[in-house]
């Protein structure tokens, strides 16, 4: 079983781009704490590559933004290919089934452009689900750990 789940933040912006058969295609990098922190007290991250296709491409392009909030679901994929120098090189990334944003809608009045609000994940090929009754957003802030 090949699954990944991450939460972490957008480093930078998402690069949207197009394939020559004309599929969408995102990547994007977050950053995602370790669990634990070290003797200093400090929590280090590590770096993870995802990309998206097609409508979950788009959305994604639309919609994220550096230091957005993430929580991605897909699977790890191994790839290589040749430099321009000559040399071969390996890439692991994320390939993203569901991408669901949870950077609030107003944060820092930066909102989702006026559409509705992209809460729900995207999976491919299906209609976006509608949140459950009786769930409320809780800031970060609130939480106990």
């Amino acid at each position: 079983m090949n699954k990944v789940f991450l939460i972490g933040n957008l480093t930078k912006d998402p690069d949207v781009r197009t394939t020559g058969s004309g599929t969408s295609v995102c990547t994007f990098r977050i950053a995602v704490q370790r669990r634990f922190a070290n003797q200093q007290g400090e929590r280090a991250s590590d770096f993870f590559d995802v990309v998206a296709w097609r409508q979950l491409a788009d959305l994604c392009g639309r919609y994220l933004a550096k230091g957005r909030k993430v929580a991605v679901v897909g699977e790890l994929q191994n790839r290589s290919y040749d430099a321009k120098d000559g040399t071969k090189r390996y890439v692991t990334e994320v390939v993203a089934d569901e991408v669901e944003f949870l950077t609030p809608r107003d944060r820092d009045g930066a909102g989702y452009g006026g559409a509705p609000s992209p809460s729900e994940p995207y999976r491919g090929g299906e209609s976006q689900a509608v949140a459950p009754e009786g769930f409320t957003d809780v800031d970060d802030d609130d939480l106990p750990f």
